[in-house]
């Protein structure tokens, strides 16, 4: 083999080398991204089955219980609200959210109005001619409580008034590290949330109904499900990305193994020839 292709593959390994550099750093930063994100989830859940409890208690009131965010409408429009990753290079974590929600609404003749949480979502559905009503974009690893009251007041707003009959949520759950499944959960009209006794206890008065008081609740319990669905969704990004930067480095060590053999086997190679070159002049010469 030839000096020149000597030099290559040790280029080659060099350049195979760095690469790993970063996959081991991208790795080991998503490793300890995913434990603080597993204990946000953790913290966020008691709060989010607080306040589904209280809507249930609120809504079994009455055997007639019924407002605007519970009754079934004929469904001409609607909201998705759909929770991506802000970077790549975390396997098929983005590309499958976005499929699930594309795929969700393939046999509607009207395209639904999105909110795009994360840069993926805002990217994809900008560019497929969506309507983006709310875009937020890096906000997973940084969500506020504020920020998620927002997006379900504008859930809340749209469906209110009418422009939209449904509100769907898309998020990627948390199985484990190496599991990531794509969910959908139906936000707007809330169904089953209760079931009415009518019986009146005279334990708790609502003013100036049980009805007004649901709907006043409602938002604090859309923007805690969207909350928990954001952390879930990040925890996932960050194990889905651990995962293929783990592949990528056992991949780069697997490559610089076989080009440090391929090099070796020239070097020996170059290294005989020579001695033969050597023996052979001596020989000559005698």
């Amino acid at each position: 083999m030839a000096t020149g292709n000597m030099k290559d593959i040790k280029r080659r390994i060099k350049s195979v080398g760095s690469t790993r550099q970063i996959t081991k750093a991208m790795e080991l930063v998503a490793s300890s991204k995913l434990r603080k994100a597993k204990q946000r989830s953790e913290s966020g859940r008691p709060y989010f089955e607080a306040q589904y409890e209280l809507l249930a208690e609120i809504a079994s009131v009455k055997k007639d219980f019924s407002t605007i965010f519970t009754e079934e409408r004929e469904i001409k429009n609607r909201l998705f609200i759909v929770i991506a990753g802000d970077r790549g290079l975390a396997g098929g974590f983005n590309s499958n959210i976005l499929k699930a929600a594309a795929a969700a609404h393939k046999d509607d003749p009207v395209k639904p109005k999105i909110i795009a949480i994360g840069r993926k979502a805002v990217d994809y559905f900008d560019k497929h001619g969506y309507d983006v009503v709310a875009k937020y974009p890096y906000f997973a690893e940084k969500a506020k409580t504020a920020h998620c009251m927002d997006i379900a007041q504008i859930a809340v707003d749209l469906f209110a008034v009418g422009e939209v009959d449904e509100v769907e949520l898309f998020y990627t759950a948390f199985v484990s590290p190496l599991v990531q499944t794509p969910e959908c959960a139906k936000l707007l009209p809330i169904a089953n949330i209760g079931e009415g006794t009518g019986e009146d206890l005279g334990l708790i008065n609502y003013d100036p109904s049980p009805e007004a008081v649901f709907d006043r609740v409602l938002p604090k319990f859309l923007m805690s499900m969207i909350s928990c669905a954001v952390v879930e969704s990040f925890a996932s990004e960050q194990g889905a990305r651990r995962t293929a930067m783990e592949s990528a480095t056992d991949n780069a060590d697997e490559m610089i193994a076989n080009l440090s053999l391929v090099y070796n086997r020239a070097r020996q190679e170059k290294i005989t020839n020579e001695i033969t070159e050597i023996v052979s002049g001596a020989n000559a010469l005698s």
